[in-house]
Order: structure tokens, then sequence, then C-alpha cells
């Protein structure tokens, strides 16, 4: 059996680039993600990177906003304080962890939706660090923050969930917006819709910034949080269409105040 150490050394030894997914909650980054992971070239892990044992820093289901962590100033005290991790501690958690289809695999993936507020930290602690920014309609998103609300008994029944997400949301636009402008050349964009309706060009941009890439699809069937196993699709409309009035009215009276950041990637204010 391969020791701690020696894993590490292992996965030290042959990664050669690091793929960070930046996504907000919510919007299609666990196909995105473990579609990356089914490549031959690449370390993955089997959660989200806070959620594996030895991540040194806060993470979303001990908190009291495990779906809307950008939510309030509050919140963002906690996830995007850079002091409160340790991504050294963490990589070497990481790579004890991962596993490969080959011993030669050069890249190393993980994903987790707070990362989206500490691109800068990612970038310049882990070596030839390239990114991913997907985002997704908030509208469609906070429908899978609404859904999931009965998993989290963290959420304070008290709060307007609806309104806390939409506000939640409208950070992540903007933060992701700042991360095209800071990540350059070291970054890629797109949307979800993007991705569903043109998975085939979406996998070339990405192999054309991870070249190792070379095997990668993105249009095969995957079994996803255990509630579906198909391929991708564009599920938007069929979630917003669960959303209430009332719920679309509170997300829009927020999403009004930002309405600039829905703009800058395509997306328009929804009436009830």
């Amino acid at each position: 059996m391969t020791s701690g150490i020696a894993q590490i050394e292992r996965v030290a030894a042959s990664v050669k680039t690091h793929l960070f997914l930046l996504c907000p909650n919510n919007s299609g980054s666990t196909y995105l993600s473990r579609a990356i992971a089914q490549s031959r070239h690449v370390w993955s892990l089997e959660k989200e990177g806070q959620h594996v044992f030895g991540f040194a820093g806060p993470h979303t289901l001990d908190s009291k906003w495990p779906l809307i962590w950008a939510s309030s100033d509050e919140a963002l005290a906690v996830f995007a304080d850079s002091s409160a991790f340790d991504w050294e501690r963490s990589r070497k958690a990481w790579y004890f962890r991962a596993t490969a289809k080959t011993d030669d695999a050069s890249v190393f993936h993980t994903k987790a939706p707070p990362f989206l507020l500490h691109a800068r930290d990612l970038s310049e602690t882990f070596e030839n660090a390239r990114f991913v920014l997907m985002v997704r309609d908030p509208y469609a998103a906070l429908e899978g923050i609404l859904r999931r609300k009965q998993r989290h008994k963290t959420i304070s029944r008290n709060l307007d969930l609806a309104e806390a997400g939409a506000r939640h949301l409208l950070k992540c636009l903007e933060v992701q917006r700042a991360n095209i402008d800071l990540l350059g050349e070291a970054a890629i964009a797109f949307t979800y819709e993007e991705l569903c309706a043109g998975p085939e060009e979406m996998a070339r941009r990405i192999e054309a910034l991870v070249p190792a890439l070379d095997d990668l699809d993105l249009s095969q069937r995957l079994s996803i949080k255990g509630t579906y196993d198909e391929p991708l699709r564009n599920m938007n409309e069929e979630q917003i269409a669960r959303l209430s009035p009332e719920e679309i009215s509170a997300a829009t009276r927020v999403f009004e105040k930002g309405r600039e950041h829905l703009e800058f990637f395509g997306y328009a204010l929804r009436t009830a």
C-alpha cells in the first residue's frame, strides 16, 4: 500500500498543471467537473475540494450559509477571508486523496463553488494554474438553491431564501466578472447555456487552455448528485417554471440593483 507521503510525492511529481473550475453553486459545475475527471490525464477528487478531509479552510456544510455563502457581509467575512485558508496544507490533502486513470496524469483538477472568491490566491499558489470560469442564468440557479434548502438544516427558517439566494448569485456574477479580468489568458469563460448548446466547442476551448486534455468528452452521460443520469442538457426553463411569482419578483428586485452584471453575461431580468 502506498504511504501518504509517497502518494503526495507521486502526484506532485506527475502534475504539471492545476485546473480549477470556478462556478457558482447550482450552476452546472458538477457535470463539467465530473466530465473533466473522466480524462485519462487528470488527477481528481471524489468530493469537492472544500469537503476533502484535511482541507484547511472554512467549508459551507458547517456554516449558516451552505448555499448562499456570498449573500451578506457576514457570510463573505468567513468565505472571502484569505487568511482563513492554508492552500499548501490543502494541496497535500488533495494530492493524498487524488486518483487518476493513469499514473502519469499531468493535470490536477478540483472545484468548490466558494473558491470563486479566491482566484488570485489559487493563481499565485499553484504552479501553472488554469481556470474554467462558468456562470448560469441566476433564476435557474436560484431554483436549485430553493429546491435543496431542506437538505441543509443550518439555514435559518426565518430567512427569505429567495431574496438571500438572489443576493448571493448577484455577488457571484460580480466576482466572476472580476475574475475574467484578473486571470486573463490563464482562464476561459463561458456560460452553462453555451456549454449545453455546444459541448464539443467548449471541449475544444478547454483543450486549448490545457492541451493535455485531448480526450475531454462533454457529451457523455454522467450520474449527477444521485438525481439524474443523462447527457448534459439545458434545464433552465423547466427549473425556472418551478419558481413562484413571488420568488421571481423577489429575485428581480435584487437583480435589478446589479443588472449590469446579468447583462454582461447575456442574462435579462424576468417578470412574474
